[in-house]
């Protein structure tokens, strides 16, 4: 082939034709008029069939009449497999009105045998309209699908697809509002494309000026992106997002097309996220103050305790060593005293120590650390502290144990400050994968207001740690007096974070 030459345009067409001679002269006009042409003829009704049913044709022409069956009959079995492919009948003698009936069935043209100069542009002529047909039809079916995508992406936005014009007076004109409009507005589609300004009236009054703004800004920046509030026709106040790009018409007018959607929980998280990083910053200078205090309360322990009984020691033993021989009744009175001064600064190095570090939680569990916090609490305070129950078989990770301690350590630190109490009952156990710290005073209570106090940093330092081991903290105000802290955490927690 040389180059430059396009190759002859091909042809496939089924001949249901009877006599080969004629069917050769069918072909040779179509080679004739430059195509390279791929046929099949049939004369009988079951090689029809088996043609139809093997191949797909561009055309199909038939004689007006066969020996088993005519072109009517040919027609409906070429309707019923190939479609709309273009029919025609070829006959040396046909009236008129069977070629009326036969385009009422189908054909698209009946031709004569005698004017075989008509059958190639008449053939071409079906062939294109054929082809406009398809693509009109693939374009109307395109264009449904678009639709009902368009129609199905609007039903299933979490939002309002809208898309809207400004009059000349300046009022909001809605061409298209999705189907969402009646969830997010509490106005139908039908209303809000009837009456646009309806939208603008739905705006809280503070926040009109500002969506006003940024729809005049909008056409020059080519985008609208506002925040705020609308008052919904059920009285409900609702956060706003709306977003849209400005598309220019021919005549130059702006059309704002976009989406609008209810953020009034993103809105209520973002103040509730900030209301919580202000109470952890706060909390975070109260435990800074609280290390502080504590290590100020350490500091007098030793020096206005421990360092007062060393000093004691110091003049005892001066004063010992000028009795020894002098008066033996007065030295060991002397030495009794060292003795008990001594006894007191080892007590108070104990105590302190347990405070900071209770060896007794490491050595021998949370039971026997509680109950012996639970008796420096009672020496130290004179409110009885009662252990009712304390199962020593629990067997908790290191830092499960460490942390219901300092959350004992916490609750009777309130007790002490505020409650008054004259008891405190402490219940520890294990209920089923559950551990449970109970502590019960018959102080004075807890107000409802008290628990969501901002500076309530004991309760919300105890619900911090909980949150660290999946455990959770119940508060009954109700108890017959007083207050009861129920503490519940899940038995294995560090286990299993640690494996």
């Amino acid at each position: 082939m040389a180059l430059g030459v396009a190759p002859p345009p091909r042809l496939r067409f089924l001949l249901i034709e009877g006599n080969p001679g004629e069917a050769e002269l069918l072909r040779q006009r179509f080679a004739d008029a430059g195509y390279d042409v791929d046929w099949v003829r049939v004369a009988t009704q079951t090689d029809l069939a088996s043609a139809l049913n093997c191949a797909a044709w561009d055309l199909v022409i038939s004689d007006h009449s066969l020996a088993e069956f005519d072109a009517l009959g040919a027609l409906g079995k070429v309707r019923g497999s190939c479609g709309d492919v273009p029919f025609i009948i070829l006959s040396k003698q046909i009236d008129e009105d069977v070629a009326v009936r036969a385009m009422r069935a189908g054909a698209n043209d009946c031709l004569s045998k005698y004017h075989l100069e008509r059958l190639v542009p008449a053939c071409e002529r079906e062939l294109r309209e054929a082809r406009n047909r398809r693509e009109r039809s693939l374009a109307l079916a395109a264009e449904r699908e678009s639709e009902a995508r368009l129609q199905a992406l609007a039903a299933n936005t979490p939002g309002v697809i809208f898309s809207f014009q400004l009059r000349e007076s300046g009022d909001l004109a809605f061409q298209f509002a999705g189907g969402a409009t009646q969830l997010l507005l509490g106005l139908s589609p039908e209303e809000l494309i009837a009456d646009g300004n309806r939208y603008v009236k739905l705006i809280v009054e503070e926040d009109l000026p500002g969506f006003l703004s940024s729809l005049a800004a909008s056409p020059a920046d080519g985008k609208l992106n506002w925040e705020g509030r609308i008052l919904s026709s059920a009285g409900d106040i609702k956060w706003i997002n709306l977003r849209s790009s400005v598309r220019r018409q021919g005549n130059g007018d702006p059309v704002w097309e976009g989406l609008m959607w209810n953020i009034t929980q993103s809105k209520h998280t973002e103040a509730e996220l900030r209301d919580s990083q202000r109470q952890l910053a706060a909390l975070s200078r109260h435990l800074q103050h609280a290390k502080e205090e504590e290590r100020e309360r350490i500091a007098r322990e030793v020096h206005d305790v421990l360092g007062g009984d060393l000093v004691a020691l110091k003049i005892e033993a001066s004063l010992l060593a000028g009795k020894m021989l002098s008066d033996p009744i007065l030295a060991r009175q002397r030495v009794s005293a060292i003795e008990a001064l001594l006894d007191d600064a080892i007590e108070t190095v104990s105590r302190v120590t347990r405070e900071l570090r209770p060896g007794i939680l490491k050595d021998f569990g949370l039971a026997a650390a509680i109950e012996c916090q639970a008796e420096d609490f009672s020496q130290r305070s004179g409110t009885r502290c009662q252990v009712l129950a304390a199962d020593h078989d629990i067997e908790l990770a290191e830092d499960t144990g460490v942390a219901l301690f300092r959350i004992f350590q916490e609750a009777l630190t309130n007790v002490r400050k505020h409650a008054q109490a004259s008891t405190v009952a402490v219940r520890l156990l294990q209920e089923g994968d559950e551990v449970l710290l109970e502590i019960a005073d018959d102080g004075n209570g807890l107000a409802q207001e008290d628990l969501t106090k901002p500076k309530s940093f004991g309760l919300r330092g105890i619900r911090e740690r909980l949150a660290g081991l999946g455990g959770s903290l119940e508060i009954d105000t109700s108890y017959p007096r007083g207050t009861r802290l129920i503490v519940r955490v899940p038995a294995a927690v560090e286990l299993e974070q640690q494996s």
